[in-house]
Formats: structure tokens, sequence, C-alpha cells
């Protein structure tokens, strides 16, 4: 899954691909790489980032998602809000990305009648203070607790299983050692039923470890999505396609 974040204030690329166009050559040039699926994101989730109104969010995405849906290329969007949820369905996305774990009112009901899939994620708090002293007594059981709880309400809405994923959110109201502690484990959530989504690409984790700035993270963020793979993760939601996808072929032809 290659992230595009259509956004002035992305932590990553910082407003790089921000217009329609330059959005849409960043995605083909994704696909070009290898990526399967393309996240397109209007509001950023980065800690502290600043709410987005409904209108805005829709401004950003919606011409891109019907430009690559025009292309045949298979679109998730990256939102909270049902409303936008609902114009990014009309529009051609295939499935819904959702920090919040489709916990908006009517946010279930929009994509139970989509007819698409959803990414549910788990996240303690809101982007604008997730970072603030996360507390967990043991983060990996009270994490699959709560993606269990938002299963179960998604197949009470009429989403079927094999429609949905899951996210451990990986930074998203977090530690360092909580995300290490997720990741060491990501092979418990595997008996769920649903494919495991892993986010991991450029976070401030990855710096933390590192030493390294954001546009320096490459390497990290290659280990870990290997690592995550290792562990059971089905889908990687990288901005680095080309370098993973080629550590996943080299890691795939040993292990067959």
């Amino acid at each position: 899954m290659g992230v595009i974040n259509v956004t002035p204030d992305s932590f990553f690329d910082g407003g790089l691909y921000a217009s329609t166009e330059s959005a849409i050559c960043h995605a083909a040039r994704m696909r070009e790489e290898g990526a399967d699926l393309l996240d397109i994101g209007g509001e950023s989730t980065r800690p502290g980032g600043d709410p987005v109104g409904v209108a805005e969010e829709l401004r950003r995405i919606v011409p891109v998602v019907q430009a690559l849906a025009s292309m045949n290329i298979p679109v998730s969007v990256d939102t909270s809000k049902p409303e936008v949820m609902s114009a990014a369905i009309a529009a051609g996305a295939v499935m819904i990305n959702d920090v919040n774990a489709l916990q908006a009112p009517g946010a279930l009901e929009v994509v139970a009648a989509g007819n698409v899939a959803a990414c549910l994620m788990h996240m303690q708090g809101e982007p604008r203070s997730m970072q603030t002293n996360p507390q967990y007594g043991d983060v990996v059981v009270e994490v699959k607790d709560f993606l269990q709880r938002r299963l179960n309400a998604a197949q009470a809405a009429g989403i079927p299983l094999m429609r949905l994923v899951i996210d451990p959110g990986f930074g998203f109201g977090k530690t360092l050692e909580h995300n290490l502690e997720l990741l060491r484990h990501l092979d418990h959530f595997i008996d769920m039923g649903v494919p495991v989504l892993a986010g991991l690409s450029r976070k401030s984790m990855l710096g933390k470890l590192t030493g390294h700035a954001v546009g320096d993270r490459i390497h990290a963020s290659v280990a870990a999505a290997l690592l995550a793979a290792v562990k059971g993760a089905r889908i990687l939601r990288v901005h680095d396609v080309k370098a993973t996808r080629d550590a996943l072929a080299v890691y795939n032809a040993v292990e067959q």
C-alpha cells in the first residue's frame, strides 16, 4: 500500500503532493514501482496535526480518487469522516482506512452500504494529543481487545469479515516501547480472521531508534516492514514502495 498525502502538512513530504496533478503523478510512479493499492489522505493524522473540515478534505481527495479510479488503480481513502467516506466511495475508492476504526456516528453504515473494504485501526486518544503520555497495562492485549470489539461492531452493522482489515496503529498513542512490543508480538493478531496491516514507514519510532530525521529513514522503514511481514502482516503501508518490494522479493525467494 503506497501512501499519498494530499495535504500541506504531511509529516513526511511536507505538502510535496498537495496538488491534484502532483498526487496523480506520484501515484502513477508508485504503481510502476509495485504498489498494489494506493492510500490517499486529505487530513494529516500526525501527532499534533490540526483537523480539517469536510469541504476542504473533499476538495483535496475527490479529484485524485476519481482520476486514479478511472485508471483502474485500486484506491483506499484515509479518513474518519462519514461524509468523506461516502464521497470517496462514490468517486471509486475500494477501501476506507480509518484511524478511528469506524467509530464516528454513521461510519459503519456508510461502509456497509458502500460494499467496500475497511481497515480498522487502534489509536489511543486523538491525533492532536495522542502522544501525551500514553498508558497501557498490556499494550498487545488491550489493542487486540479493542480491534476485536470493532470487528464485532462492523459485522453487526453488515460488513462481512472478508471485507475487513486490522491495524494495531503503530505510533498512534504509543511510546517507543509500546510500538516495539506490538511489532515483537504482531503474530498475536493473525488469529483474528482478517489481514493485518502494518504502517511503520518513516515514523518517529524509527527516528528514535536510529537518530535519523524523517527524510533519512528509508533503511529503517524497509527493515521494519520486512519484520512486520515476517510476523504475519499481509499489507504494508509504505512511502518507499520500490525499496520495500525489493526487500520482499529477496525474502519471498528464500522462503518460497
